[in-house]
């Protein structure tokens, strides 16, 4: 990708992105407008990540997607503006994605986004994940900048089937959050997360992607 495109202003107007997301663009590219005009004033995003919308966030979130492909059903726990739960939802328009979210503003928010660009697929949760314990099982989990991974796994596993998985997006150094998530993990019969590579277009930085499977 050249330097024009890697430009914040140019990049979610870039023929990169634009075929990265194919027939789903313009939908992505209203939620990301969604954003970019209320985020900040609604206390969504702050004022710096507002230029870095595309990069930081709406990429950032596509990173997941590929490591969904075979769910049916998946939770956004910790939804808050939505991302990646509605970036989700767009790209897999056959996949059933709950935004579970505790706070009743950003929910308010969430319902607004669904409503205005109509995905039929997305039902909005307002509560904590550990409220929906025996409410539903779905075949994925995701998150995104939400806590430790010994306190996902030990909010967010319960709601996922047997066969599942939490599909977590992290940061670069979740490796040393693995020594403290070692019990949580044994008590779902989870072995090692696996740390994989979330890329999307050439030219952005990948993201951390961590795998970890529930096997009873």
């Amino acid at each position: 990708m050249d330097d024009q495109v890697l430009d914040a202003e140019t990049l979610g107007r870039s023929d990169t992105v634009r075929q990265y997301f194919g027939e789903h663009y313009e939908t992505v590219r209203g939620y990301a407008q969604m954003l970019m005009d209320q985020g900040e004033l609604r206390g969504l995003i702050g004022p710096r990540e507002v230029p870095r919308l595309w990069e930081r966030h709406i990429l950032n979130s596509a990173a997941v997607v590929p490591y969904l492909a075979g769910a049916g059903s998946v939770v956004d726990v910790g939804s808050g503006a939505g991302l990646p739960g509605v970036v989700v939802a767009i790209m897999r328009p056959d996949t059933e994605v709950f935004l579970v979210e505790p706070m009743e503003r950003r929910t308010t928010w969430l319902t607004e986004v669904v409503e205005e660009l109509g995905l039929s697929n997305v039902v909005v949760k307002r509560g904590r994940a550990e409220e929906f314990d025996g409410a539903f099982e779905v075949d994925a989990v995701t998150s995104r900048a939400v806590g430790a991974l010994s306190k996902l796994v030990r909010v967010s596993m319960p709601l996922v089937r047997v066969g599942g998985e939490l599909i977590l997006l992290k940061g670069r150094n979740v490796r040393d959050e693995f020594d403290g998530a070692r019990k949580v993990l044994r008590k779902f019969g989870a072995g090692e997360p696996e740390v994989l590579p979330g890329e999307t277009v050439d030219g952005v930085e990948a993201t951390t992607v961590v795998r970890v499977a529930r096997r009873k």
